[in-house]
């Protein structure tokens, strides 16, 4: 009720009032009239105006329903992926860990894992996947991390150093000695989750694994990117299973290569990979070749830490899932995989461009592309891969290289070398 002191509306919230749609102040600034010192506008020009106005409100609306429909559509995604998952956990929880030795290698299991473990097995899933051919118990780790901590303390308390060389032959008082080099490198690890530096939740986790796994293979020592390793398996196992998987798993004959920098065997592993690169991309193997560009500068990082620094976390760990299964040769598979995902942006750079970018790979790549390229890798060439070493590298054993597995979602890769 218009009442003493009321003043009517402006036109501007007069035509707000009436609209579904806020505009944007500039918009609207079309419909104010000329202040009362000014001419009015002629009747043309303010329908012209009005017209114009009445473009944008709906172009801003047309704007707006699209990215409703965009939201409604990932929200909708996101839902169903979640059903999926959990579907796909009580799948593996309810039917495949309580079976596992019946049903690890079936048709059915193997599709699932090409899949994505889901989060809530994945630590389990991994554990048994890797097994424990080193049998290391509980008490091991205990033992090996009661050393470290000894180590520790008795260490100066200036901070450590980058290494400038890496010694092959450093005796094992020097290997056992580089505990003070995991501090450092610690810092470094997944910077962004801000969990892993000195103060955050899972920094005591990550640094007892690393000075155990020091004390443990004093032959070995700490190598930098072991961290990245840890830090993976920290967020999906307890503090000893972690250990015991990360202990096993640098026991594998390509780990235990480029850790304990084996320079004649890494060799012989580029040559091989070279023979499939060649196979799978030849267009991009002779760019390669014509810049200079050898698998060393880009696969010594992606091997060393599994793919855990050089992917976004969550597709390392999908990659993560497939490598426990298969071992070693999938490694080389994700390798290929990335080189043909981006083979036509390769092709086109330099020598510099193009170390750069495979030394630092997109933030966000789409894990349902990734594998869909690593899975149109073929790896049947053997010859020349035989040619390069007489010594076999794949850890697939005989009865599952018997196995037919033309028929899977995922070719087994044979990695000869």
């Amino acid at each position: 009720i218009d009442g003493p002191g009321h003043s009517p509306p402006s036109p501007r919230q007069s035509v707000r009032k009436n609209l579904d749609f806020e505009p944007l102040s500039t918009t609207a600034l079309i419909l104010e009239d000329r202040p009362a010192n000014l001419p009015a506008k002629p009747a043309e020009e303010a329908q012209k105006h009005r017209q114009q106005y009445e473009e944008m409100v709906a172009q801003a609306k047309k704007r707006e329903l699209k990215e409703a429909q965009k939201r409604r559509k990932q929200l909708e995604d996101r839902c169903k992926l979640e059903e999926s998952i959990g579907n796909a956990a009580q799948t593996w929880n309810q039917e495949i860990l309580p079976n596992w030795s019946a049903m690890c290698t079936s048709r059915r299991v193997r599709e699932l894992w090409w899949q994505g473990v889901p989060p809530s097995v994945r630590g389990k899933v991994w554990s048994l996947a890797v097994g424990n051919e080193l049998n290391i118990t509980h008490e091991l780790f205990n033992i090996c991390l009661a050393r470290a901590r000894e180590k520790w303390k008795s260490m100066p308390t200036a901070p450590p150093t980058e290494p400038e060389t890496e010694d092959a032959s450093l005796s094992l008082a020097d290997r056992e000695a580089s505990l003070e080099l995991i501090k450092l490198d610690i810092s470094r690890t997944f910077p962004h989750l801000c969990i892993f530096q000195q103060g955050g939740p899972y920094y005591d986790m990550l640094h007892s694994i690393l000075g155990a796994y020091t004390c443990y293979r004093p032959d070995v020592g700490y190598v930098q990117g072991m961290s990245f390793i840890a830090a993976v398996l920290i967020l999906n196992l307890d503090t000893p299973d972690a250990f015991i998987a990360f202990a096993n798993l640098l026991n594998k004959p390509c780990q235990m290569a480029f850790f304990r920098v084996d320079h004649s065997l890494m060799l012989k592993y580029f040559a091989a990979f070279e023979v499939f690169f060649e196979e799978n991309l030849p267009k991009l193997f002779v760019h390669f070749k014509e810049n200079n560009l050898t698998p060393d500068i880009y696969l010594i990082d992606w091997i060393f830490t599994l793919y855990s620094k050089s992917l976004p976390l969550d597709l390392a760990c999908r990659v993560w899932d497939v490598f426990c299964r298969d071992g070693d040769e999938f490694l080389f598979r994700v390798a290929l995989g990335i080189l043909r995902l981006y083979e036509d942006v390769l092709t086109r750079m330099d020598f510099i461009h193009n170390a750069q970018f495979l030394t630092r790979l997109p933030d966000h790549i789409s894990p349902d592309q990734l594998f869909s390229h690593i899975h149109a890798v073929h790896m049947t060439s053997l010859a020349g891969a035989e040619q390069s070493s007489p010594k076999a590298l794949s850890p697939v054993n005989q009865e599952q290289n018997d196995t037919d597995t033309s028929s899977f979602s995922d070719p087994v890769l044979h990695l000869t070398v």
